[in-house]
């Protein structure tokens, strides 16, 4: 049974102090042509205007899912230090084993984080999908998350200056009325460094730029430009408590744009 805007919006009002926040799940190249061990980074950061970064705990899981086979990567997970602009933050790393052809979803649920100055917890849980040979193997399908965001659009190679599509689930079901928060990665992660590189544009006037889900809990939205696009519904999961206080538990999806090349430059 689809969830009501209603229910939706008290959630998502609930939840908005969380704006801007985003949890990473990166590597910088999604589309593979080689087997071998990816290295992934975890921050939880303020992409868009290379803002402050978030202390993470111990992160709850780390799978990556292919051909509907769930691998836990959990135990791998290692702490690293991010250098973000303005402060110093504690985030993860490990490495995604991609061997045959076909799609890798990875998804990363990091421990609540408590937001001292809101007083609740916020839980971004994550999914990034790799690619290996350009074979489509299972880039739209759901992995069972409490909440997630599942692709319209082969998320590794979305053209820029056309439109993306996704579908919000909680607990496997369409969320209708939920409001989808959408940030460019300004300032990719250095993978040597661990900090950010300069930021290719600035924030956008306004505030958040966002999306609504229609009645079967999809939206759409036009990508401007290359790069890395995230898309954040705030609150959307099933659990809204954590150690007495209010939880946002929020599902994130990361996605791939390119700008097309002529014949001649490829």
């Amino acid at each position: 049974m689809l969830r009501t805007a209603l229910t939706a919006a008290a959630l998502f009002v609930a939840a908005t102090p969380a704006l801007a926040h985003f949890q990473l799940a990166y590597t910088p190249e999604v589309n593979l042509s080689t087997p071998g061990d990816v290295p992934m980074k975890f921050f939880f950061w303020h992409p868009m205007e290379n803002g402050h970064a978030m202390d993470m705990g111990m992160p709850e899981s780390l799978t990556v899912t292919f051909k509907g086979d769930v691998t836990d990567l959990t135990d791998t997970l290692a702490p690293i230090t991010f250098h973000a602009a303005h402060n110093e933050a504690q985030g993860y790393e490990a490495a995604i084993p991609v061997k045959r052809n076909g799609d890798y979803i990875v998804a990363f649920t990091p421990a609540p984080y408590y937001e001292e100055s809101e007083d609740i917890y916020i839980q971004q849980i994550t999914k990034t999908i790799l690619n290996k040979g350009g074979i489509p193997t299972g880039w739209n399908e759901p992995t069972g998350l409490p909440t997630e965001i599942v692709p319209l659009n082969k998320p590794t190679n979305v053209i820029a200056g056309s439109t993306f599509s996704g579908v919000l689930l909680s607990d496997g079901e369409p969320v209708a009325g939920a409001e989808i928060e959408i940030e460019y990665m300004a300032a990719a992660p250095d993978m040597e460094t661990n900090s950010p590189t300069a930021p290719t544009v600035g924030p956008m006037p306004g505030g958040a730029v966002v999306a609504i889900t229609d009645a079967n809990g999809a939206f759409t939205f036009g990508i401007p430009r290359a790069g890395f696009w995230g898309f954040a519904a705030l609150g959307s999961g099933p659990v809204t408590e954590h150690e007495g206080k209010e939880l946002s538990q929020d599902a994130v999806l990361w996605i791939r744009a390119y700008d097309m090349e002529s014949a001649a430059t490829q």
